[in-house]
């Protein structure tokens, strides 16, 4: 079995868990940058791979933001709609 490489994960703590440290699970994400962001920290989105069936996405200006979950196929469908400039540009 292959262990994920953790030391840039997330870890957040879920919502049901108690106040006081009882009865806790954290979730790891491992976010990785768009490689079509720009060096200076404007215009990028992150990705968190390897989750079954979903693509977490959050803006990596705001990392403690929303994160929206697109299903697999779906995101699929959107790069690929991307890469063929099936999108307006420069709006």
């Amino acid at each position: 079995m292959n262990r994920p490489e953790l030391s840039a994960a997330t870890w957040t703590k879920s919502s049901y868990s108690g106040d006081n440290g009882g009865d806790c699970i954290e979730v790891a994400l491992n976010w990785m940058k768009s490689s079509y962001s720009d060096r200076d920290g404007g215009n990028c989105i992150e990705v968190a791979p390897g989750i079954p069936d979903s693509v977490p996405v959050r803006d990596s200006k705001d990392p403690n933001g929303p994160v929206l979950v697109f299903p697999t196929g779906g995101w699929s469908s959107f790069v690929g709609a991307v890469k063929n400039g099936e999108f307006p540009s420069g709006v």
